[in-house]
């Protein structure tokens, strides 16, 4: 694959995290207060508003891509992760399930 190919994969499954979100928090939330980053932006993948980070204190790095390099994804995540929010990877490959990837503390947490 080309690297249009791959940044439009890339895009496209942004594109696809940011609308589940705004699904979950549909009458919550407004649409402009979870939005995909552009391609290139540095930071988090998926940018939040203050009233979406009350709701979903996630630092997201979405990773659409075959050759996982999970501990330097995940020092991204941490490096882009704003304050008041936990970082956490949502990744994709062709034909896999997506997986989500958070500390384990984070994950005890949650239960």
């Amino acid at each position: 694959m080309n690297a249009r190919g791959a940044k439009n994969k890339g895009r496209e499954w942004q594109n696809k995290i940011r609308d589940l979100l705004r699904e979950k928090y549909e009458g919550q939330l407004e649409e402009d207060d979870i939005t995909s980053t552009l391609m290139g932006e540095s930071g988090c993948d998926i940018k939040l508003s203050p009233a979406a980070r009350k709701l979903f204190p996630w630092s997201i790095e979405a990773k659409r891509q075959e050759k996982v390099s999970l501990y330097a994804w995940w020092d991204q995540a941490k490096t882009n992760c704003k304050d008041g929010t936990k970082p956490a990877i949502i990744l994709k490959s062709n034909r896999k399930d997506p997986l989500v990837v958070m500390s384990l503390e984070d994950f005890i947490d949650l239960l």
